[in-house]
């Protein structure tokens, strides 16, 4: 055998992109001659993506990135021209050289606009698009014109207006004055399409995105187009039937006031909300969301671009798992309890004060650390800091349901890869609550710390609570573990502050604050790293971004990434 090393080939190159030259409005450009579709296939570039490309606006209604293209709407129509050819099949050429382009073709007469729309068309060699000519804008009106023939004057109570894409054409691309004066078509109105949809046919352009996003995205063939002509309308194929978990991403979809969102309806002008970037909490997937909230009140969730995580969609259940944040039963106070089994209110400081004491007399071994998997990753970092100092038993809760085909996961957990990097939960999460327990019960734990989570539906009963020298336990909503603490510290939902998040696939990913914390509550990482610091004589950055930092500098699987390098889309972590 030849003990000479060899080197391993180099990765192959990919190919080349092969690309072709096209003008915009005169401009030339390059653009790829294949771009994915709606389900990431290569297909021939079409010429709503080479403008695109170009910065070149096209409006359009029924064309959506995500969903298999219609071509119905023609909002899309562009004048355009191709290489004129000869007898011989080769180029026309004007004296200069160039081809001569032919923009219009019989039965037209010369200088007649040739369109074509331009989600459904692809590009050729030497194809002239022109978007911002006046014979396109002469085609815009006459769409614009159609779609506005039977739709009703309502924009002062829809509530779609500021986001209304017909709104914003009509004034960009449209006429005037109207010249209809015949009496408008009526449709139904207030339908109830399903438990969460409110369907107004009235205002519906018929661009059919929430029957193909139904059919081919969620896989629920409920809606059609019914009735012919002016009385086309878009229903249920019966009363009610449009009920899967995804029905709300129609209203998203919806270019103008048509759907709308049962819990969101006549609810706010979106103008007056403030839109903060964050992520669902409501499983391990983790969709990227935008908080809508207006002086310290969300009043709703919407889906946020990222393809590595949920594309533009987000289950119903989860949009609308924000208004436990505003509960009127609020954890609001840092509270005490005596002896006697009264409690009092004491400020942040006392409290830090008293738990430091308490903790430092404990005896190596003697605490336990229950930590929810929905407290961020910075979070789950302090408190493996905190039980590293006395040998402490840790672990976080499973929970879990079922999972479907597109979004939904079976970890209904946030930050289970958060729990487990950090070190505070086991690859089997849960597989040390018995453990806890049992020592509790023994008389070898004395001391637990708990954020949130309810250990007493976990195998950590009340009795077992009773018999704790100390329980520290912070959390946002009251339950049987919070009522039995000696010290309760109110926390943060993640809309009340910054952090991270692992997801189930190993994407790191940051949120923001969109509302301010109710009464005394701060977030756990400011309060943590204080009783870390006290208690450890360790040195914590002050500030979340430098936590953070520190946290990815001592866990490999970070690989070193920076917070400002997170971004507002997330990054890959080793799991």
């Amino acid at each position: 055998m030849s003990n000479v090393a060899t080197t391993a080939p180099a990765p192959a190159a990919p190919p080349p992109v092969e690309k072709l030259k096209i003008k915009v409005d005169g401009r030339e450009i390059e653009v790829p001659k294949l771009m994915p579709d709606w389900q990431g296939r290569l297909q021939p570039t079409t010429m709503l993506q080479a403008c695109q490309i170009a910065g070149a606006e096209v409006p359009h209604y029924c064309y959506h990135p995500k969903l298999p293209v219609a071509g119905n709407c023609r909002m899309c129509l562009v004048e355009f021209g191709t290489p004129m050819m000869g007898p011989d099949r080769k180029p026309v050429l004007n004296p200069d050289g160039t081809p001569k382009i032919a923009k219009s073709v019989l039965p037209y007469e010369p200088g007649t606009p040739r369109g074509a729309i331009a989600c459904a068309t692809p590009i050729s060699p030497g194809m002239e698009i022109y978007p911002g000519s006046a014979a396109t804008q002469q085609m815009r009106e006459a769409v614009l014109e159609s779609l506005l023939i039977n739709h009703p004057l309502d924009c002062p109570i829809c509530d779609q207006a500021g986001e209304c894409k017909l709104q914003e054409y009509s004034v960009e691309h449209g006429q005037a004055n109207s010249r209809f004066v015949e009496t408008k078509v009526h449709k139904p109105k207030a339908v109830d399409l399903g438990p969460r949809i409110v369907l107004d046919d009235e205002r519906c352009i018929l661009c059919t995105r929430c029957i193909r996003f139904s059919r081919d995205i969620a896989g629920d063939d409920a809606l059609g187009i019914v009735n012919r002509g002016s009385y086309n309308t878009i229903a249920a194929w019966k009363e009610g039937a449009f009920d899967n978990n995804y029905t709300l991403n129609t209203v998203d979809l919806c270019p103008v006031g048509a759907l709308t969102s049962r819990d969101f309806r006549f609810k706010m002008r979106v103008w007056f909300l403030k839109e903060t970037r964050s992520v669902c909490t409501s499983c391990s997937t983790g969709c990227n969301i935008t908080i809508g909230s207006r002086e310290d009140v969300i009043h709703r969730y919407e889906p946020r671009d990222n393809d590595a995580v949920n594309a533009a969609w987000m289950c119903d259940a989860g949009r609308l798992n924000y208004k436990w944040v505003g509960r009127p039963d609020r954890l609001k106070e840092v509270r005490r309890r005596n002896a006697d089994g009264t409690s009092d209110r004491i400020p942040w400081e006392t409290a830090i004060r008293e738990i430091t004491a308490r903790l430092s007399n404990a005896v190596s071994g003697s605490v336990a650390v229950v930590a929810s998997a929905r407290q961020t990753t910075e979070e789950l970092h302090l408190l493996k800091k905190l039980a590293n100092r006395f040998g402490a038993i840790t672990d976080s809760v499973p929970r879990t349901g079922e999972a479907d085909r597109l979004l939904v996961s079976a970890d209904r957990n946030p930050n289970s890869n958060g729990a487990r990097l950090t070190g505070i939960a086991y690859t089997e999460m849960g597989i040390r609550l018995p453990e806890i327990a049992e020592g509790i019960r023994s008389g070898s734990i004395r001391t637990l710390v708990v954020f949130g989570e309810d250990v007493t539906q976990h195998g950590i009963g009340a009795d077992l609570l009773a018999r704790l020298e100390t329980l520290v336990v912070s959390d946002i909503l009251p339950n049987p573990t919070t009522a039995a603490a000696h010290y309760l510290l109110p926390g943060c939902a993640h809309a009340e502050k910054r952090g991270t998040y692992i997801n189930g696939k190993g994407r790191l990913q940051r949120f923001l604050k969109a509302v301010e914390p109710h009464g005394d509550a701060r977030p756990e990482w400011e309060f943590l790293r204080e009783l870390v610091t006290a208690v450890t004589a360790q040195a914590v950055p002050a500030t979340l971004e430098g936590l953070f930092n520190e946290m990815s500098d001592g866990i490999p699987a970070f690989g070193g990434v920076r917070w400002a390098g997170i971004g507002d889309l997330g990054v890959n972590v080793t799991i």
